[in-house]
């Protein structure tokens, strides 16, 4: 075994990268000119120190599933930025106004360990069980289940458990909450649909948006200012003779109109204060209203005056023609009409009113409605034409709220990415996976639970620990035996892993799993009764340099999968061998493929890594094999629209001074693209194999010499049965195996880069 292969000690880690953070916030602070921005920077700062005294004066332990001296495992912790714990609990805190009523009527102390004390008596259980028969409540932190169950428990006879709950919660009585908070509406276990932000998020979003200040200004300069330069232009060219300014002297009632005009001018320069420009001495309009003042004033004006006067009247004409002219005409009744559309600020407002008689707290299924044009009776009370768009951007942020089946949003471009799309499938995964409780209460609890219980976020970990299950939460645990129905639990379960896992293939087919939605995939999985593992994508910079068991069995799972496979001979697999192994083994298998030359570093593991995913596929052998994914699209369509990203990203890459990260992605993109291709048949890999030649030979000149070798490569592999040499290369160096980590400079790009 070489260095690379032993067993590393663990990663020490410092405080450099919260120092930073703490920097970066501090300066936001201080400096940033909008206040909501500043006060959110300034809660950052107060976190970031907090981490750092913790870290000094060792209360917390960052690496740890306990981070937090005195918290247990299962006590929700305030994580920042890279998984660091900043020492508080989540469920802790000032009183929320909530609790603070329920002290009032309850007629005890302010405080939470009053409180705990209160819902324990008859007429606190009384209130608890009214609630879970209701569901009118919201539990937005795990914690705030904890008495619901307590209450469950003891209405069905199980007040063993509830002691034995209760004397895991009692240390905490007064520092956590344990009660949920009341809601309007109950909880939704309905699992078919889903939203991205609510009604009430978008609303506030829209309703935080200010006037343009520079469209302001525009509107302003057209409306008010250039009319009364028109004004003063035309009032100049009565005085000119054979285009000569002031060839004669202005009689009185030229004067007259002078004086009023410059009045009006003192009187709109006080009250409309956006556009500067009337007031710059250089610009045209300026120097015909000095010499208008002057003029006046009785003033003669001297020849450099008089000059100015004269060439700032001959541009005006020249640029726009004379004041009712139809050319001047036609410009001004054109910018008068691109002042009079309605403001973004205004159409917003209109937005919000719409959306103000809907609930709040949930998405709509009427999205499509609210960004309909203005209608009539919105026009009588706004005066915004009838007939008016709404734009885009309003309305991206209203669509937003479209309650719908997921594929639907997918679609519909509502989720974007499969990190956007993990950001939802907690509540279809809590609908199916609290189904195997029988009871409505007991279910609609523990999908609450579960939503709450996935909007936790993850800690920074080292020697290979994992998160906290949601399992391991005392309120859960002691619910477990209550799990029946196992039969309709388990398929419902295993319908919604299929559905979820198309969507993600289908939907975003160039994209590597995010560990959020691995985490799903993984309880629909334990949920549906199988055994096969999902791996998560591994941090490069805590790499111990081995790899948990479930690493050597989803790498099993590909095997079966791809044995034989164009896959297995792209990347020189031996899957026989790797059925043989131990898990010490699939590490040093892993070490063997990276061929790392200079020793640890990132670089260096993270190639390590790169090879684990490629033996794993990143669970898409899991997908396709016993899950049984079949996107409707077909292989052959996927791996067409995966290439499409690899060009995109490869793109990126010359485009950007540091451009490493965008070149695994594309690396990640291509792997996608190798499994999709080798799930097709044979004549359909003859035809991807063509189509991504043909699509190589029209790239401009970087990206295609970049994506040659690559292509090359994959049609030596497919076509002619080539397999790369120990370097990565074939064909004397013109086709090349394409991999994302690099511990020296990439291939794919000339000159030194950076991760």
């Amino acid at each position: 075994m070489n260095e690379q292969q032993e067993p590393q000690p663990t990663p020490v880690i410092h405080g450099g990268w919260p120092t930073a953070q703490l920097a970066g916030a501090f300066t936001t602070a201080l400096t940033d000119g909008d206040p909501e921005t500043r006060r959110r920077a300034e809660r950052r700062v107060e976190r970031w120190r907090a981490v750092l005294s913790g870290m000094a004066d060792g209360t917390l332990t960052v690496g740890s599933r306990t981070p937090v001296a005195g918290l247990p495992a299962w006590v929700t912790p305030e994580v920042v930025r890279g998984g660091f714990a900043t020492g508080a609990a989540v469920a802790g805190g000032p009183l929320l106004p909530y609790e603070t009523e329920a002290a009032r009527r309850a007629g005890v102390p302010a405080d939470r360990g009053a409180l705990f004390t209160h819902h324990l008596s008859d007429r606190g259980l009384a209130e608890l069980t009214a609630l879970l028969d209701s569901g009118r409540y919201a539990v937005g932190v795990p914690e705030e289940a904890a008495l619901l169950t307590v209450a469950w428990l003891v209405r069905h006879g199980e007040v063993a458990e509830a002691l034995r709950l209760l004397d895991v919660l009692e240390p905490f009585a007064g520092r956590l909450r344990f009660t949920p908070r009341p809601a309007d509406e109950p909880v939704d276990v309905d699992g078919t649909t889903a939203y991205r932000t609510t009604v009430g998020q978008a609303t506030a979003t829209l309703a935080r948006r200010t006037p343009n200040r520079a469209v302001e200004t525009m509107n302003e300069a057209l409306t008010v200012w250039n009319p009364l330069a028109d004004e003063f232009l035309a009032l100049w060219l009565r005085t000119a003779v054979a285009g000569e300014v002031l060839a004669h002297t202005p009689d009185d009632e030229w004067r007259r109109h002078a004086e009023g005009l410059l009045q009006r001018y003192r009187v709109l320069a006080a009250t409309h204060t956006l556009c500067r420009k009337h007031l710059r001495p250089k610009e045209n309009p300026a120097i015909l209203r000095d010499a208008l003042e002057r003029t006046v004033a009785g003033q003669e004006l001297d020849p450099r005056r008089l000059g100015l006067l004269r060439a700032a009247v001959t541009k005006m004409v020249a640029r726009r023609g004379a004041p009712g002219s139809a050319h001047h005409g036609e410009l001004r009744a054109r910018q008068s009409a691109d002042a009079a559309l309605p403001t973004h600020h205004a159409l917003a407002q209109l937005v919000v009113r719409r959306m103000s008689g809907l609930p709040q707290d949930t998405g709509t299924p009427r999205a499509d409605l609210l960004v309909g044009p203005v209608g009539d009776e919105e026009q009588e009370l706004t005066g915004i034409p009838a007939g008016t768009a709404i734009p885009a951007a309003l309305a991206r942020t209203v669509t937003s709220t479209l309650s719908a089946p997921v594929g639907t949003l997918i679609e519909r471009g509502v989720v974007p990415s499969a990190e956007v799309l993990a950001e939802l499938v907690p509540h279809l995964v809590a609908a199916a996976t609290s189904l195997a409780y029988p009871d409505p209460a007991l279910r609609r609890l523990m999908a609450a639970t579960y939503r709450a219980f996935r909007d936790r976020r993850s800690l920074l970990l080292v020697d290979l620990a994992h998160q906290v299950r949601i399992e391991e939460l005392p309120w859960v645990r002691a619910v477990a035996e209550q799990r029946r129905g196992t039969g309709r639990a388990a398929d419902s379960a295993r319908t919604a892993l299929v559905e979820l896992a198309e969507l993600t293939l289908q939907g975003f087919p160039a994209t590597i799993l995010p560990n959020p939605l691995i985490s799903e995939f993984s309880a629909l999985a334990r949920g549906a009764g199988m055994t096969e593992p999902f791996v998560e994508e591994l941090a490069a910079d805590i790499f111990m340099g081995t790899f948990s068991p479930k690493f050597l069995a989803a790498a099993c799972v590909a095997g079966e999968l791809l044995a034989g496979s164009v896959y297995e001979r792209y990347y020189g697999i031996d899957y026989r061998r790797l059925a043989a192994d131990d898990v010490p083994g699939f590490a040093k298998l892993c070490h063997e493929r990276a061929r790392i030359r200079t020793g640890r570093s990132v670089a260096a593991d993270g190639m390590v890594i790169e090879q684990a995913q490629i033996l794993t596929t990143h669970n898409l052998a899991t997908l396709a094999g016993p899950v049984g994914a079949v996107p409707s699209p077909g292989w052959d369509d996927l791996a067409r629209r995966s290439f499409r990203s690899v060009i995109r990203l490869v793109a990126l890459a010359h485009q950007q001074a540091r451009p490493l990260a965008t070149i695994k992605d594309a690396a990640y993109a291509w792997r996608q693209t190798v499994f999709q291709l080798s799930q097709c048949t044979s004549e359909g890999q003859a035809a991807l194999v063509d189509h991504i030649l043909a699509e190589t030979a029209q790239q401009p000149g970087q990206v295609r010499t970049s994506l040659d070798p690559v292509a090359h490569g994959l049609w030596l592999v497919v076509m002619e049965g080539v397999a790369f040499g120990p370097d990565g290369t074939a064909d004397g160096g013109r086709a090349r195996q394409f991999l994302g980590w690099s511990e020296e400079r990439h291939w794919m790009r000339r000159g030194p880069l950076t991760y």
